[in-house]
């Protein structure tokens, strides 16, 4: 009791018992990460498809990227000796990146396979401890201060072994509290995911809508339109340049600690995401850390894009932004929304890409800019366009605000349901869809 009392546990219904006495105790299998050494793929044996082969990088947000993480052959991963993680596993990161998690869903079906970048928590009895109480729980403040305190956060060998890791701590609630908490936290996560592909919706509709428009070329007015070698005249291809600042980043000194953890949010390769807006950032400077690196705030709505390593990737910013000179920032020079130019952009990224592809790494530099063409089709066309194009990036926006909010929400129950400050014993609680099978029946994973 006393050791719960000084963790800030309430609750003496809870047991704080840390991951080797879980293993001792045969509630969880010892966790395991991905191959070291000589075992570990190279970049060479990646392929276009095959066993998803997961970074501490695809894993943000609660959430697995399997769209832009490596794959390996599966005759490779199964030549492999360990880092076979399966469905229902819950995933730390424990190197350089550290303390991301994530659940392990069904599409990862019959498994995929971990760097030594990631462990892999597997429960082992499913009556003593529930896999997505296990995922919020490793989100929480006693977690995860443990964990980057233990691996040294904060420093580029960032790290905690398995061997270490059997130390950390574990908070058990009953079964029956567990799976009440993770009905509350799963009920927002479901939310959110829903809101998630209803923005993947929109943005397929705006890309549709300028594709119609723009590609197509079935714009208002086409058929009585003259065209002159397949374009429509008085449009003309112009060089990216010509239309739209291009703006340089930059980033302050690392080792001076006044210059991080600020107000403004710096926009790096690793905050660029599937999705059109970029919300917030992983590393925030300080105003005199913006001063230091001869950088500048770039207002909501300027075009971001990813110039080195990782070429051609896009984004909105939904706020005031800082920007790392990985990266460019594009301003349309015309007085006009910047609906047309973003997706004009984004419809040239695989000319980008290919421009980008002059040495060892991809790199695109200012001058690329006055290659990669857009057809200018004139102001008026482009004001019509914006109008259509508004609501679809209102209504994105709308759902972004909403799923940080319900973000925020969830991150401040956090805390009070694992502390037991919110006691969750005598509320009827209505599970999610998505838990139903594991209110049936007891413990059994998702």
């Amino acid at each position: 009791m006393s050791d719960l009392r000084q963790v800030g546990i309430i609750d003496s219904t809870f047991q704080l018992l840390t991951v080797d006495q879980l293993i001792a105790d045969g509630v969880l299998h010892r966790p395991m990460d991905g191959n070291h050494g000589e075992q570990h793929p190279k970049v060479s044996d990646y392929v276009s498809e095959g066993i998803p082969f997961i970074m501490a990088n695809d894993i943000a947000n609660g959430r697995i990227d399997y769209e832009n993480c490596n794959f390996i052959t599966m005759k490779q991963a199964d030549a492999l000796r360990k880092g076979f993680s399966k469905p229902g596993d819950v995933l730390v990161t424990h190197k350089a990146t550290i303390g991301r998690t994530a659940l392990v869903g069904e599409e990862a079906s019959p498994y995929i396979m971990l760097t030594p970048q990631v462990t892999y928590y597997r429960i082992k009895n499913l009556n003593v401890l529930n896999n997505r109480y296990l995922r919020h729980y490793l989100d929480c403040e006693l977690f995860q201060k443990t964990l980057s305190i233990w691996a040294g956060a904060g420093s580029t060998r960032a790290y905690l072994g398995i061997t270490g890791q059997r130390k950390l701590p574990i908070v058990v609630p009953p079964l029956s509290k567990q799976l009440k908490i993770a009905a509350i936290l799963t009920a927002y996560d479901d939310l959110i995911e829903i809101n998630k592909r209803r923005i993947a919706l929109l943005e397929k509709m705006a890309d549709e809508l300028y594709r119609e428009w723009f590609v197509r070329l079935r714009f208002p007015g086409y058929q009585n339109t003259r065209f002159v070698k397949g374009v429509p005249e008085g449009w003309t291809a112009v060089p990216s340049s010509d239309l739209l600042k291009v703006c340089s980043g930059g980033t302050p000194k690392t080792d001076e600690p006044t210059y991080w953890d600020g107000d403004v949010p710096l926009f790096t390769p690793r905050d660029a995401g599937d999705e059109i807006y970029v919300t917030t950032t992983e590393k925030w400077i300080t105003e005199s850390g913006l001063a230091s690196c001869n950088s500048q705030l770039y207002p909501k709505n300027t075009i971001f894009i990813t110039a080195r390593g990782t070429v051609g990737k896009l984004a909105l910013a939904q706020r005031s932004m800082a920007m790392n000179q990985s990266c460019y920032a594009l301003i349309p020079k015309l007085n006009l929304d910047i609906y047309f130019f973003y997706l004009a952009m984004r419809n040239a990224v695989s000319f980008i890409k290919g421009v980008s592809k002059s040495g060892v790494f991809d790199n695109i530099v200012v001058d690329t800019f006055k290659i990669i063409p857009i057809y200018f089709p004139g102001e008026n066309l482009i004001s019509q366009f914006n109008q259509l194009a508004d609501p679809i990036f209102i209504g994105i926006e709308t759902l972004l605000t909403t799923n940080i909010n319900l973000t925020k929400t969830r991150d401040l129950l956090l805390p009070r349901l694992i502390s037991g400050k919110l006691s969750v014993e005598d509320l009827d609680i209505q599970f999610p869809p998505s838990m139903l099978d594991e209110a049936d029946g007891g413990g059994q994973a998702a």
